[in-house]
């Protein structure tokens, strides 16, 4: 379906030109300075219409205030127009998302999402203003990705997407004493191109901006309250900070991680997934993007015995991707030998840790835990004191019956097929079928004595819980 709306042309009442001009204008006197190095500058230009904060010192990211809820405009400007040859397909997708800032939510990301949206049932954190955006099409929100929306566009063509961001910084913020500082989120836009196949998985660019939420008219009176202070600073203390541009011109990024579209069934952290160590315009590296951002679990440790093709998997696995050149002839004995300090000089400080942590992190407690013991047989001279049966812990993470029984089936080797059907004996000594529904319910640290039963229509075994 095909989204058009009336809206005023605003395009057609500047040249081109001097419209991507005006809206660049913070951005072009240092690309300028750049652009003798820059080998194939990207033709795209992400502008979000908003004013950035004068109380951002120069060697600092630039920081703009968002108020909750209210549209603002982010134009994708084609600046070299016709020219990009390199474009196949006659439309571009692009994918906005709204992720953290902070790596210590990074690494929470999943957890702080399912809170957020426990709290506000049937919001989404990031939304498209549909009447106001011109020149897009198909506009679509997952359902299950709150933080995302992408939709289609004609790069031969200026565009503008009317974005609202509806979570607020101190949502994020665990309270103190003294009040709250509010956590900084990035917007992130990533486009492609329609491949041969007919979909959108070419990478074009991925450019963001930092950003702070506040309360409808929080941002006016917070950007207000910057401009003030440094007017108070001596001109030479001015010199110091960044000057406040009306428009945010989204810097170059690292591309998202995960497959580009929220109308998969592939969940994102994230989710502001998984997911995810995030890109950030000062670091060379993709976050972890998806899925979410936790640390590895047990089951996908870096094994000493890991091949450097299994490293350069589990580097893909767990986000770090963009350090798989860098490492591609190191195994998992040569990570594993490597000191913090190692990972910070190689990666620098933030993703050193990062993948610091990740290799030599403790595993995520499991889902549920139950004890079984087998019961012993009737003819086995019984040598332990009543109570004294040796108990075996199984670590459910899906709660399903089939991970019960496989685990049952490992436990005592014997192959899984073998066992059949899993009851639990129930009152007056009936057999109740365990279903996936009952395995949930199980109560935490729950101790069975398991004992079988001959299937008599073949080879195998049922497995009866007491």
């Amino acid at each position: 379906m095909l989204f058009w709306h009336s809206h005023p042309e605003t395009y057609q009442q500047h040249s081109q030109n001097n419209y991507i001009r005006d809206a660049l204008a913070p951005f072009l006197k240092h690309e300028e300075e750049h652009q003798s190095t820059e080998i194939r500058p990207s033709p795209f230009h992400y502008v979000l219409c908003a004013a950035t904060s004068p109380a951002v010192k120069l060697q600092d990211e630039t920081l703009t205030y968002l108020n909750q809820g209210q549209s603002y405009e982010i134009r994708m400007l084609n600046r070299k127009l016709m020219e990009y040859t390199d474009i196949s397909s006659k439309y571009v997708k692009s994918i906005v998302r709204v992720v953290f800032h902070d790596r210590r939510l990074q690494y929470t990301e999943h957890q702080q999402l399912e809170g957020w949206r426990w709290k506000r049932p049937g919001d989404r954190i990031l939304d498209i203003d549909i009447p106001l955006s011109v020149g897009i099409m198909e506009p679509r929100a997952h359902p299950l990705q709150l933080n995302t929306i992408e939709f289609l566009w004609d790069p031969d063509k200026n565009a503008s997407v009317f974005i609202q961001v509806n979570c607020i910084s101190t949502e994020f913020t665990p309270r103190k004493h003294g009040g709250e500082k509010g956590v900084p989120f990035r917007i992130q836009i990533d486009t492609f191109a329609a491949s041969e196949h007919g979909e959108y998985t070419e990478h074009m660019r991925s450019a963001s901006c930092q950003v702070k939420v506040f309360k409808p008219k929080g941002a006016d009176r917070k950007l207000k309250t910057d401009r003030d202070k440094i007017e108070k600073k001596s001109p030479q203390d001015r010199e110091k900070y960044q000057p406040s541009y009306k428009t945010t011109v989204l810097t170059e990024c690292s591309p998202w991680p995960e497959a580009p579209s929220v109308s998969s069934n592939t969940s994102s952290p994230g989710y502001l997934s998984a997911h995810t160590s995030y890109s950030f315009p000062e670091e060379n590296c993709s976050p972890d993007q998806q899925g979410e951002l936790l640390l590895p679990s047990c089951s996908d440790h870096l094994l000493p015995s890991s091949s450097m093709q299994d490293t350069q998997q589990w580097l893909h696995r767990n986000r770090f991707s963009c350090f798989c050149r860098l490492f591609s002839g190191f195994s998992g004995s040569d990570l594993l030998k490597m000191s913090r300090e190692d990972f910070i000089q190689i990666c620098g400080p933030a993703d050193g840790i990062r993948l610091f942590n990740a290799i030599k992190g403790r595993c995520i407690q499991p889902r549920l835990t139950v004890y079984i013991s087998q019961l012993q047989n009737r003819n086995q001279p019984h040598t332990k004191a009543e109570g004294d049966d040796v108990y075996h812990a199984l670590y459910l993470e899906d709660l399903t019956v089939l991970e019960l029984t496989e685990k049952i089936a490992n436990l005592y080797n014997v192959p899984s097929q073998q066992i059949h059907r899993i009851y639990r004996q129930g009152p007056t000594g009936i057999h109740v079928l365990v279903s996936d529904e009952m395995v949930q319910n199980f109560t935490e640290e729950t101790s069975f004595i398991i004992s079988t039963m001959k299937d008599e229509s073949n080879d195998g075994y049922h497995v009866v819980l007491k």
